[in-house]
């Protein structure tokens, strides 16, 4: 073994209960707080960090809106679960709450990248143990990932940044699990790679050395370029319990790698000391998740890739490990169906092992079920399917996902304390049932929503009308929302027609707040346009009888909503007069270019190409355009570099609510303000970073509404509210609401203080003031 001594262990706050409000910073948010400072300042003295409001945070209610692909639950503990996510968090199951609770969103925006949970794992011994193996991508451009560890059910952790990636959003993000802890020993853990080997722990995860005697796998493809016709690495490490004894390591493990045409099960009966490739294995496949059973049964499901990318062929294995021998137990052969598939998953009752369940991916059922699980209880001699056979769904508290077929079950679990308790990942969060030994008698197991507390979408756009709901949301792979309820995922599910895959744009008119329109990419399993549009503020909506373009791009609509001006991508933007019957392509404004209305004058539109020092202004109803140089004090700023996630709410222009001709500039690295509509531009004192901009209603006793900003503010970062045009700021979060990467944030016109926040994969929150 080869040690890896240079691992940096800090502790890392997770409890409000435990934890000051504002914590030590790491190195990397120092920096960046000390730069920000230097910026902010320009060159005068130190402004002081803005004071702290309290703020209580909840999420908008929509469940689930992401990738769950994995469940880990304790073997022997009742309740104790935990959930990862592939780029939002991970979650703990709270029993007496009837929902998970996230365990990261302490986590800072320098870390971002540790929101994707490629791996969890639990200590047998100990139920209060949980361990974290976070990290989103494997580019290059990607910092490393980190092991977090936790002694107190996630409450608190420690960390150990490691010298590999982790590739919790990527394919194979699924497969599992990498990450374990001996049975007989909590102090040994070890870990599968992507692209660095196997790597063990002898001290509880603090430190880390690669196991130099496991052997190469990696994989060289023909075509680089064509990543989903490879693997991902080692994808379970599973250990035999009975091969030990308590304080004695395990001597028996098996690893799993997303190998195909070569051996892809290992085993060591040294305790991970050597390891040889198991004998008689099938190796036209890659495995995708390995199971031991209590009898000692290894069952291992198969797919020609790791996933969710598509699979071409799989299959279902047992192997005895007593005697060598291995089974084939495929339940549906995927070569005899109308399109080829993998199988994603296995799980076997702890209690008894002849009794599993597996899943597919990419099975086609019919057109609400992409995917099926199977049953048996003599060891996959025969099965039953589950959904097929009888299955019934409840959806009630995430009304959506009923337009969804049910795809991407990579993780199904039987609660080991609970043989009738099994739950299963989807795309959108997962199920989970309480009667599954019903499809052993021929009955229907009703399953019902599992992901209440998981809030994982990617928000593009958040509008809070004047009147009407609360918030509008235009979100990634999916459509949009229109909440009346915030506490409560909307009854009638996305806003439809039209059928949007992925929203990128919504917006509504302050003068006629009741008319709202939406853009983005239609779904691949509906026809109709790209844009759709509501007069009874999102009750009903409609699609235009002849849409311009091709989607994505964003929506602008003239104060009393007579005017509609949309910018598809890469095209030139388009008015309408008519409710989109009929469109006129605008002049005088380049391609790609977004744009905005003024939030009184009607005739007002602006468009802008910060870096080029361009405003393009409308006085016509979006008719014409000219062009108007852009200047800003110190300069424009420079293209090049990092200038956030291009899909956050900097480097835009907004227009001001009440206030006609008065123009804000949220540039990444500075905030500008213009009252004589964009003739000349003030550079706002402290603000030295933004992510998200937006305004709210006017504090008591004001005029001006309130503003809203993500980024840093004299050399602190969070998110802040200015009362007074941006000359003084408080921040409104705490060191326990970082949420990792954010990108929008707005405030509400009917209620003061209220904020939301659109994050990276922790869904949307609102905020209130804390009452005094």
């Amino acid at each position: 073994m080869t040690l890896f001594p240079l691992c940096n262990l800090s502790s890392i706050p997770a409890s409000p209960m435990r934890s000051p409000r504002r914590s030590l910073l790491s190195l990397a948010r120092l920096t960046a707080a000390i730069a920000g400072s230097l910026l902010a300042s320009l060159g005068s003295a130190q402004a002081p960090q803005p004071a702290a409001t309290p703020y209580t945070w909840k999420n908008v209610q929509i469940v689930g809106g992401g990738f769950v692909d994995g469940i880990v639950l304790h073997p022997t503990a009742p309740g104790v679960r935990y959930a990862r996510t592939d780029m939002g968090s991970a979650y703990r199951w709270d029993a007496p709450a009837k929902r998970w609770a996230p365990l990261l969103d302490w986590m800072p925006y320098e870390d971002h990248n540790l929101m994707g949970v490629e791996s969890i794992a639990l200590d047998a011994a100990d139920p209060a143990r949980v361990y974290l193996a976070c990290g989103t991508y494997t580019n290059p451009g990607t910092p490393n990932g980190a092991i977090l560890r936790s002694h107190d059910y996630g409450r608190t952790w420690q960390r150990t940044d490691v010298p590999f990636k982790f590739g919790g959003n990527e394919d194979g993000r699924g497969n599992g699990e990498r990450l374990a802890v001996d049975p007989n020993d909590g102090r040994i853990l070890f870990l599968g790679t992507r692209r660095d080997g196997l790597w063990t722990s002898r001290d509880g995860a603090a430190t880390w050395a690669r196991v130099s005697a496991f052997p190469d796998v990696t994989e060289k493809l023909a075509d680089p370029q064509k990543w989903w016709e490879g693997g991902a690495g080692i994808v379970f490490v599973v250990l035999e319990p009975a091969s030990g004894a308590k304080g004695k390591a395990s001597a028996t493990l098996y690893a799993g790698v997303s190998l195909m045409g070569r051996a892809n099960l290992f085993c060591s009966t040294d305790a991970g000391t050597t390891w040889q490739p198991v004998a008689g294995q099938p190796t036209q496949y890659r495995p995708t998740h390995g199971v031991l059973a209590a009898d000692g049964t290894l069952y291992l499901t198969y797919a020609t890739s790791p996933g969710p990318s598509w699979s071409k062929d799989g299959a279902v294995w047992k192997l005895n490990t007593k005697t060598g021998d291995w089974t084939d137990i495929t339940p549906f052969k995927p070569a005899t169906a109308p399109k080829p598939f993998g199988y994603a998953a296995v799980s076997v009752d702890a209690h008894n092992p002849r009794a599993l369940i597996v899943s597919t991916y990419g099975h086609i059922v019919t057109k609400a079920l992409e995917d099926e699980i199977f049953r048996s209880t003599d060891a996959g001699a025969t099965w039953k399917p589950v959904f097929a056979g009888g299955g019934q769904f409840d959806a009630s508290l995430s009304p959506y996902v009923l337009a969804t077929p049910l795809h991407w079950m990579f993780d199904i679990e039987i609660d080991p304390t609970n043989p009738d308790h099994a739950l299963c990942t989807t795309g959108y969060g997962g199920w989970e049932t309480f009667n599954l030994t019903a499809v052993d008698s021929g009955r229907p197991s009703t399953w019902s929503i599992m992901a209440r507390g998981i809030e994982e979408t990617v928000a593009m756009e958040l509008v809070s009308p004047v009147q009407g709901a609360p918030l509008v949301s235009a979100v990634l792979d999916y459509g949009s929302f229109v909440h009346w309820d915030l506490d409560q995922s909307p009854p009638e599910g996305e806003s439809q027609p039209s059928y949007l895959e992925s929203c990128c744009g919504i917006a509504s008119a302050d003068g006629k707040p009741e008319v709202l329109v939406r853009v983005g990419k239609i779904s691949a399993h509906h026809s109709g346009a790209n844009i759709g549009y509501s007069l009874d503020s999102g009750r009903t909506w409609k699609e235009p009888s002849s849409p311009p373009g091709a989607g994505w791009g964003n929506i602008a609509l003239s104060s009393d909503a007579a005017t509609w001006l949309w910018a598809p991508g890469r095209q030139v933007a388009s008015f309408t007069r008519d409710l989109g019957q009929t469109w006129t392509p605008t002049q005088g404004l380049p391609a790609n270019t977004r744009v905005i209305a003024d939030r009184v004058d009607a005739a007002r539109f602006y468009a802008m190409d910060l870096f080029a020092g361009k405003l393009f202004v409308s006085g016509d109803g979006a008719a014409t355009f000219h062009e108007q140089p852009l200047a800003l004090p110190g300069g424009l700023p420079k293209r090049e570099g990092h200038r956030g996630d291009n899909r956050g709410g900097q480097d835009r222009l907004y227009a001001t609510p009440g206030f006609a001709g008065h123009l804000w500039i949220a540039a990444y690295d500075g905030l500008y303000q213009s009252s004589d509509t964009g003739t000349n531009f003030a550079r706002l004192p402290g603000v030295a970073e933004i992510h998200g901009f937006g305004f709210g209603k006017a504090a008591p006793g004001q005029e001006y509404p309130a503003i809203y900003l993500v980024g840093v503010v004299d050399g602190l970062r969070g998110f802040f509210r200015s009362d007074d045009r941006a000359a003084t700021w408080v921040q409104i979060n705490d060191d326990q609401h970082q949420l990792g990467l954010v990108l929008h944030i707005s405030g509400d016109p009917k209620q003061y203080g209220r904020v939301y926040i659109g994050t990276h994969g922790r869904g949307i929150l609102y905020g209130d003031p804390v009452a005094r």
